[in-house]
């Protein structure tokens, strides 16, 4: 699914250049679930926008299936995050003005959905995110664990081929937070998706199949027995 060689990203800040990622290296198996820690700064979330091809690395190269996220045209790269990845936010990133159906919609445009179907598919994941009854509910009418549901339902109502959650619980009180994992398990297994969670939480990250640290910019992967890679390859 994604395979990540020497991957470094560099920001300006005026005439500081900040090291974000440094040479990471992993890789990300179809239909693994991998939960990502690190202190805030560490560089977890800028690795996830890699992922996600919502940012360019200055060096290295990024592969989903085979197809370097680096090299593809900006065009093509919007229809590829459109078709193959679904995106959760810590902060919801709903619309405020909408309701949780049309926010659930507005996933599907990009792919050229008559409106009939964006409202079924909608409908639909909406429901099985358990928010049938709550439709026409605008953003601030909902609680943030809803209002996540939401966020979960946009992702999946498109069908992508990989799920990426970065701090899904971060807003939520604890209860919130084990029905919110509760659900991205269950769609996990239900989907076969690929999943990656950023998460400063070591409560959702135990949950996942496998887990690793970004430490000041660099992935340490560890393996199932626990063991640790510091090459930052999957074992």
């Amino acid at each position: 699914m994604y395979k990540l060689a020497g991957v470094v990203k560099k920001y300006r800040k005026g005439t500081v250049i900040v090291p974000a990622l440094q040479s990471v290296s992993m890789t990300v198996d179809d239909g693994e679930w991998l939960a990502i820690q690190g202190r805030t700064g560490s560089g977890k979330s800028t690795l996830l926008q890699m992922l996600g091809g919502l940012d360019r690395a200055t060096s290295g190269t990024v592969e989903l299936d085979g197809i370097d996220l680096g090299s593809v045209p900006e065009n093509a790269l919007t229809g590829l995050r459109a078709r193959l990845v679904g995106f959760v936010f810590q902060t919801f990133n709903l619309i405020p003005t909408l309701s949780a159906a049309e926010n659930v919609e507005a996933a599907l445009i990009p792919l050229g959905v008559t409106a009939a179907q964006r409202r079924a598919r909608a409908e639909q994941a909406l429901t099985a995110v358990g928010l049938g009854d709550r439709l026409l509910h605008l953003p601030s009418e909902l609680s943030g664990g809803q209002q996540q549901r939401v966020a979960i339902a946009r992702a999946l109502v498109k069908e992508p081929r990989v799920l990426l959650a970065d701090e899904p619980t971060g807003n939520l009180d604890e209860e919130t937070r084990d029905e919110i994992i509760g659900l991205l398990e269950k769609v996990w297994r239900e989907h076969q998706m690929t999943m990656v969670v950023v998460t400063h939480d070591k409560g959702v990250a135990a949950q996942a199949q496998r887990s690793g640290q970004m430490r000041d910019g660099t992935y340490v992967a560890a393996g199932d027995d626990g063991g640790v890679d510091m090459t930052g390859a999957l074992i």
